[in-house]
């Protein structure tokens, strides 16, 4: 993944570009499309838009008190962390959740259910949709009664936060359940990998993170925090900040619908606006293609000239994914406006899923939209609904659905791409770039060659 390198290295003092590529054909005869107006006005400034509260909140203590810290942790009662709260520390800690200063007390937990979002002590409001939340048994419980502090553990033992002025409460796993996904029916993935089997207790406090949390997989250097962010947004002396959330493949009706957006975007009057390419990288559901052959995609289309480098990042969202449709869009939609991004880009049944056990979808496909440009504490964020993308078999390439004639489109579902790749059949020309779709194909063709059963991931980058 050398190339993608030039989107951002930590470890560079500077931050280069890749060079200019050739634009990908499709985007050049496309007529634009019409956006429904969201916001009363859309305000044109050069500075990044505010951290939610006004600061980012920023958890990481200094590198001189690591080691006392460390210390501290050994004389405090000390809990384990499954990988999923560990995602939820390194969120936290880097501020993606600003004004959260670590995991949420009952006042926090309550609002954040009932309301989706946390009043302030100046009276304003900020979106929360999701529990941010720590959950212990009545084992764990009974060891932290009594001190105000306890050290987190990840699954190795290692000390990598301390939790203060704690408050133990009530773990109400139906309510939590029911206000967020709307549902309590089995088989809700996060439900099943986070909440099922974890305690009756919930754990809130303040946080000390002893060090950035990395996963030393290859990929830390595209871990940007908000901060990080926000310096290279600045770098690139951006106007405008335009957010795209994705946890699949990139094909060209993406593309076609970011590229789209930055012209929109400068026809409003923005003179540098800058793609922020967010794959999602927490926790995912079994049947989601892995973080690091997305990211060998996302490469691939980078190469191949479909989106331009000079004015794309790409980073990696730390964030579990719920899967909970409308209450989690906003979510996205909050922790992006921590990163600096102004715009946020919205399409049919974000962070949506299929109802567990009924054959249809669990959300309507409009809501997540229709939320998000109605949600408190959202109302700086200017929304952008898109319309459907699809394969114009007229054009062979994809383009906005056009319902006048709609026989001449075609729609090729996830669940029909995946079938695709695992079978090595080509999609129609101009679905996707063919380096993208080789990775696809690659990333099926590993799971065939497994004889364990577990997947096997690419050559480190």
């Amino acid at each position: 993944m050398a190339s993608m390198s030039g989107f951002f290295f930590k470890t560079q003092p500077q931050i280069h570009s890749f060079p200019k590529t050739q634009k990908a054909h499709f985007t050049t005869s496309l007529k634009l499309p019409s956006l429904k107006k969201t916001r009363p006005t859309t305000r044109i400034s050069s500075g990044l838009i505010d951290p939610d509260g006004g600061k980012l909140v920023e958890l990481i203590v200094k590198e001189s008190e690591r080691d006392l810290k460390k210390a501290q942790v050994g004389n405090l009662p000390q809990i384990k962390l499954s990988k999923v709260d560990v995602e939820w520390v390194h969120v936290l800690s880097e501020g993606w959740a600003s004004p959260l200063k670590g995991f949420m007390r009952e006042s926090e937990f309550l609002q954040t259910l009932h309301f989706n979002s946390i009043r302030l002590d100046d009276g304003s409001l900020v979106n929360m949709s999701l529990p941010i939340v720590l959950a212990v048994d009545d084992a764990q419980k009974n060891l932290i009664a009594g001190s105000g502090s306890v050290g987190l553990l990840d699954s190795g033992g290692n000390p990598i936060a301390i939790l203060n002025n704690i408050e133990i409460y009530k773990h109400n796993k139906e309510e939590r359940i029911a206000r967020t996904w709307g549902t309590t029916a089995p088989g809700l993935p996060y439900v099943e990998e986070a909440i099922k089997n974890s305690g009756n207790w919930l754990l809130g406090g303040d946080l000390e993170v002893i060090e950035p949390i990395k996963y030393h997989d290859g990929l830390d250097r595209f871990r940007l925090s908000p901060a990080e962010l926000r310096e290279e947004f600045t770098r690139r002396n951006a106007d405008a900040v335009f957010a795209f959330q994705l946890r699949n493949p990139v094909h060209n009706g993406h593309a076609l619908l970011m590229t789209d957006t930055r012209r929109r975007l400068l026809d409003m009057g923005y003179k540098n606006p800058v793609l922020l390419l967010h794959p999602l990288g927490g926790y995912t559901k079994a049947d989601d293609v892995p973080l690091t052959w997305r990211m060998r995609q996302h490469e691939k289309v980078l190469e191949d000239g479909v989106l331009d480098p000079e004015n794309t990042v790409v980073s990696i969202f730390p964030s579990p994914m719920h899967y909970a449709g409308p209450t989690e869009v906003q979510w996205h939609a909050k922790a992006r406006i921590n990163a600096g991004a102004n715009f946020y880009i919205v399409g049919r049944d974000p962070a949506g899923m299929g109802h567990p056990l009924e054959k249809r979808d669990l959300y309507d496909a409009d809501h997540g939209k229709k939320v998000l440009s109605m949600a408190p504490g959202l109302e700086r964020l200017n929304i952008l609904p898109f319309k459907v993308a699809a394969y114009d078999k007229t054009q062979g390439k994809m383009a906005f659905f056009d319902p006048s004639r709609a026989e001449d489109f075609i729609f090729i579902s996830g669940t029909k791409m995946r079938t695709l790749a695992k079978n090595k059949e080509s999609p129609p020309d101009g679905f996707m770039c063919p380096g993208g779709w080789k990775v696809l194909v690659d990333y099926y063709d590993s799971l065939s060659l497994s004889e364990t059963g577990k997947v096997p991931e690419p050559v480190p980058v």
